[in-house]
Order: structure tokens, then sequence, then C-alpha cells
């Protein structure tokens, strides 16, 4: 063991020796508060407390008030203590909101009494809930505080608070996201963050006209996009059923329904790794419109995202987490796929002319071109497949701005309309911001028939051992065999909308994320 690992130890153990006995002495003064409590019965801690103030509302009332003051304005507040300072007569606490704001309780002698400030110093503990009543004050510093007359405590933290100025690692703010809430400012605002996009997403969607529904996370047959899914039993029905990795074949029965413009906002499941940009469990957007096609579903799109960042941020410039500015405003790019490959190919290729690549490029020229450059070819490799990760290697590094990227392979996209001039290739595009993807939308296959064949070549390769493949919908196509009309639609990830806007990874983005 080196000296570095052993100190690292030695320092584990000792926090974890600290940690019980102040766990130890803050039970005795849970017991303490039992027994001097007159409905001992209902516990250590009264069922309500008689606030009539909330700590953000009095800095917004009082937050100019000169050093010094005083308002002659009774107040009952509570908090949580994060910082406290004993001195003999006079007893210095601030007491935190759920918001992050604070308001400092002072607590003196004059104010309560010798027993009640005894009190105070014995039992207060720093993350204990407090109750404080008194007159809202200018402290000689300045700081905004109320004057104790009537104190109690509202809680006990049986546990003690992480050090409040030493950040907590990645790690222990996803499995203790509850003190990350508690201590720093960023995790607390990323919650907000995503609170006001979603908002903005749904008033967005309402002046547009469209209808927000729910539709099945247990499906008796995974679809609707090409991913593995997670499987379960149910009971009831002895059957097997899917958690849902996409809400999309049951949405498209709502606009065959006659919802033209109808959205989803809820959780989807993929069974499949993990990194910064994927979850197993993630919040997705979906939304179809009727007599729409991809591009004006993108200009729905870019509207969304654009109102979002506004209602986060104040604006389509964002600042994010490192300080980054990235501009969100503006018309966005639109590029080909096929031909931004082709541009990034004739760059890369050092002898001779480079070969053209469209639809109709067979698949081994297509290996010959991966395995030239160092490209994994994916098995069960498929023309389209091959040329999205050519793509993807020769061309999604270099994307700055938000970039629309326009018309895939139509062997990769079995729900998407043909392309109206160019064979193989569907009417599809992907949004990429910051490198990743955030969005994808189509113009939607509305035809039985072609959709039917689809799913059974999509069959075809399930049974080769493909596990992402999509299977036949017998329900699907009878919906649609009773007339879809010609649609756009779009899937966002809402986790990955946060990321856009405030530049932080899926695991801060996520308020509880799956962990091992």
């Amino acid at each position: 063991m080196t000296d570095t690992s052993a100190a690292l130890e030695d320092a584990a153990e000792q926090s974890a020796d600290d940690t019980f006995e102040q766990r130890a002495v803050r039970l005795a003064k849970r017991e303490r508060l039992i027994a001097e409590r007159e409905d001992a019965a209902g516990g250590a801690y009264p069922v309500g407390v008689p606030v009539t103030d909330t700590i953000p509302a009095l800095r917004e009332r009082y937050g100019d008030l000169e050093a010094g003051a005083e308002t002659g304005v009774t107040a009952a507040v509570a908090g949580r203590v994060v910082f406290s300072r004993n001195t003999g007569k006079l007893c210095f606490a601030s007491l935190q909101a759920g918001d992050g704001s604070r308001i400092q309780a002072m607590v003196s002698l004059a104010g309560v009494g010798d027993e009640s400030l005894a009190a105070w110093k014995e039992l207060v503990d720093l993350g204990d809930h407090v109750f404080v009543s008194g007159e809202v004050i200018s402290s000689r510093r300045g700081e905004l505080s109320i004057m104790v007359a009537e104190w109690r405590i509202a809680s006990k933290a049986v546990l003690p608070l992480p050090n409040l100025h030493s950040d907590l690692s990645e790690e222990s703010r996803v499995r203790s996201r509850f003190l990350d809430l508690i201590v720093r400012d960023q995790a607390r605002e990323t919650v907000l963050a995503r609170a006001k996009v979603n908002q903005s997403l749904r008033r967005t969607f309402t002046e547009r006209g469209f209808v927000e529904v729910e539709t099945p996370m247990l499906q008796v047959q995974h679809g609707g996009a090409s991913a593995r899914p997670f499987v379960t039993h149910s009971n009831a029905f002895d059957a097997e059923l899917y958690l849902r990795i996409a809400p999309e074949l049951f949405l498209k029965r709502a606009v065959v329904g006659g919802i033209d413009r109808v959205y989803e906002i809820n959780r989807n499941f993929r069974n499949e790794g993990a990194d910064s940009t994927h979850s197993p469990e993630f919040a997705m957007l979906e939304a179809y419109e009727a007599y729409s096609d991809y591009n004006g579903i993108a200009d729905l799109t870019q509207t969304l995202i654009q109102d979002a960042a506004v209602a986060v941020a104040g604006s389509t410039e964002v600042t994010w987490a490192d300080g980054t500015v990235y501009d969100l405003g503006g018309e966005w790019d639109r590029i080909s796929m096929y031909d931004s490959l082709n541009d990034a190919l004739a760059a890369a290729w050092r002898d001779g002319d480079a070969p053209h690549i469209d639809a109709q490029t067979p698949l081994d020229q297509l290996v010959a071109i991966a395995e030239r450059f160092e490209v994994e070819v994916p098995s069960h490799a498929i023309p389209g497949k091959l040329v999205e990760e050519l793509w993807e290697h020769f061309v999604k590094g270099g994307l700055e701005r938000p970039t629309f990227v326009m018309d895939f392979p139509l062997d990769t996209s079995p729900l998407v309309r043909e392309h109206r001039t160019i064979p193989g290739v569907v009417e599809k595009w992907d949004l990429y911001v910051r490198g990743f993807e955030l969005a994808t939308g189509y113009s939607e296959l509305v035809d039985p028939v072609i959709q039917r064949e689809r799913f059974t070549e999509q069959a075809k390769l399930a049974a080769k051992g493909d596990v992402e493949a999509m299977r036949i919908d017998e329900e699907f196509l009878r919906a649609l065999e009773h007339g879809m009309p010609p649609s756009g639609g779009m899937g966002m990830g809402i986790d990955r909308l946060l990321m856009a806007i405030t530049g932080l990874g899926i695991r801060e983005t996520i308020l509880f994320p799956l962990v091992k």
C-alpha cells in the first residue's frame, strides 16, 4: 500500500469514527427533546410549526435594509441550520430555505432568557430544521436577521452535514443527491432549470394547439425505436411485458384517432450502456403534427429549444457550468448527411480521388472505406448503419453550432417516409448540439403496406441476432390501415436539452439517476 492510499484509508476511517460519535451525541439530544415535550407520545418533533413567512419572501421584502435598521415587524420562519456561532450572551445561526436563500437568526439572552439560550447552545446542531419567531432587523454588519423571541427544533439531523465549503465528488453527488441539494447551489439551480424547461415546452405546445397525452409504459411489444428493452413479467396477465423504449407507436394511434397535434413528456427505458450522454432511464419528449413534414417539425423543434433557453437563461445565449457561452439563437444550419460525408471524405483522402458515397454504395465498398480509416464495422452491418458510422467519424466532431443533419439511409429508419426526390434516403434529421444528438425528426411513414414491408425486414434482422431490431406490430399496422394523415414527428431527450442549456453531464441533469 502506498503512503497516499494509506493516508486516504486512515482519513476515511477517522471520518467514519467521527460520524459515529456525532450520531450518538445527536441521538442523545433527540431523547432529551422527547423527555421535555408535553406530548412526548408524538415523538421528538412537532407535527408542524406556525410559520408566517418564507425566507425568500423576507429577503425580497427587506433585503435592502440598512445596517442596524429595525422594522418593528414580527415574522416566523423555519429553515435548516447551515452555520452556527455561539458566544456568551448571543448566538448566531444561518437558516437556509429549500431554494438556498438564507436569513440569520440572532438568539440573545435578552430576547429568550437564560434557560432558552442555554437550551439552544446545547441542543441545536448544523443540519437541524429550526423554527424561529421575532422581529425582522438588519444586524450591525448589514445581515438580514430575525431577533429571536421564540424558537424550537422542528426536526433533528441525526447525521452531520458534509463540509459546506468542500466540493462533493461527482459520485457522492449522484448517490446522495439530497446532500447535494443542501450544500451546492448548482444542484438546486439545475432542478429549477429543469422545471422551467418543462413549463416552457408545455407553454410553446399549448400556444400551437398541441394536446398533451399519456401512453403506456408497460407494453406487450416494444417498438418505436431501435433499442434493447427491459423485460418484466405481469403476474395479473401471466405475460412477459416490456418497459417502453419510445411512445411513438401509441402517439401515432392518437393521430389516427384525430388528435392532429399531440405530444407527451414521460419516461423511457433502454437496456443499454450508460455514459456522459446516455442513461438507462430518461425523460423523453415526442410530438406529432398532422399535415406537416420533417421541415415543419424542425422549425417547431428550434422554437421549442430556443423558448426553453430563454425561460432558463433569459436569452438564447446560455452560459454553461464551466463558463462557456453558447449561442442557441438564430436560424440553425441544415446539412445533408451524404453531402457532408462526401466533403469530409474528400478532404481526408490522400491518394487520388475519394470514392463518392450515396444510398446505392454497396456494403463491401463501405467496409473497405471504414477499414482504411480504422472505423469500427458494427456487427450485423448494413449499408445505412455503416454510412452513419462513417459520418460520425468524419463530420460529427466538427459541428459547433446547432445543426440539423438531414436525409438518412432508408435501411436504418423503418418508421420514416422515403425521401420525395432521393432514392434510398428517408426524410429524417438528427439535431446535434455541442457534439451530441439532441433530437430527431421525421416525415412520418403513414402507408401501412410499406410499413409492413419495413417491419418484415426488421424482423429478419432480429432473427439474425440484432437485439435492437423492431418486431412486426400488428395492432399498430391495423391502426395505420384506418388512415393516418401525412405528419411530421420529433423526439427529444429532456435530460439532453438540459445538457445543452447548462453544459452539465446527463447524470447531473437527472435528479436521481440510476446508480449501482
